[in-house]
């Protein structure tokens, strides 16, 4: 009888044992649950300060490459220089101050901008550097068999005449392509449906009812001249 209670007593303590451990073990399968992976963290954004934006709108001037004023904020025409700038420096067009555009113009950099390396996006590939190749070519080709439109001087004072009238120009109709004057076209441009240039193209002078002359006829570029919708 003894012999039969210890068995059963050995029995109970396995059968316990084991659902103890099945109690306690990890689980696995689909209802387990792993650890989830850190959330991945994004780098510091590069921001060029006001200081720094004043400077490369004065590079830009000096290059001809803005006509506007160096008041340290981005605008189209700041944007549209950049691009120009770092088409010609082998740089991705993006219109942003990036560090690799900063370092290329020569403007000094602030010390946490220094611990921001330089992006690759920053940098233009060998597919942005032949597709601008073929666009310049093309357009080489394309301005080549096209008579520059110029207007004259009496033209550009009836235009300055037109801009002091619509309030959109302040200075003296000298007949030159002055900043001023550019900056008065580029807001009538704008608010009449024309493409903003700050020039005195073709469409630009019909729209204000000034006469062109003879070549000027012949030598039709207004297809160009329409802003694109």
């Amino acid at each position: 009888m003894y012999k039969t209670t210890f068995v059963a007593i050995v029995l109970t303590l396995l059968i316990a044992g084991s659902v103890f451990a099945q109690g306690t073990s990890t689980p696995s399968g689909p209802s387990a649950k792993s650890p989830s992976p850190a959330s991945t963290k994004r780098g510091p954004v590069f921001r060029p300060t006001k200081d720094q934006i004043t400077q490369v709108q004065k590079i830009l001037k000096d290059k001809k490459l803005y006509t506007g004023e160096a008041t340290g904020k981005y605008d189209d025409g700041t944007r549209d220089g950049i691009k120009s700038f770092q088409k010609d420096n082998g740089l991705k067009e993006t219109g942003t101050l990036n560090r690799a555009t900063l370092e290329k113009f020569g403007v000094e950099l602030t010390d946490a901008q220094k611990a921001i390396p330089v992006s690759p996006n920053s940098l233009a590939s060998s597919d942005d550097k032949s597709s601008a190749k073929k666009t310049s070519d093309s357009s080489s080709k394309s301005s080549s068999n096209k008579t520059i439109f110029r207007a004259t001087a009496d033209q550009v004072k009836a235009a300055q005449k037109v801009l002091k009238d619509k309030s959109m120009f302040s200075g003296e109709q000298t007949g030159k392509l002055d900043d001023a004057t550019r900056d008065g076209l580029k807001k009538y441009q704008d608010a009449n449906g024309l493409k903003v240039t700050g020039t005195l193209n073709q469409a630009t002078l019909e729209k204000m009812g000034i006469d062109l002359t003879d070549k000027q006829k012949t030598d039709s570029t207004s297809s160009t001249a329409t802003k694109p919708k």
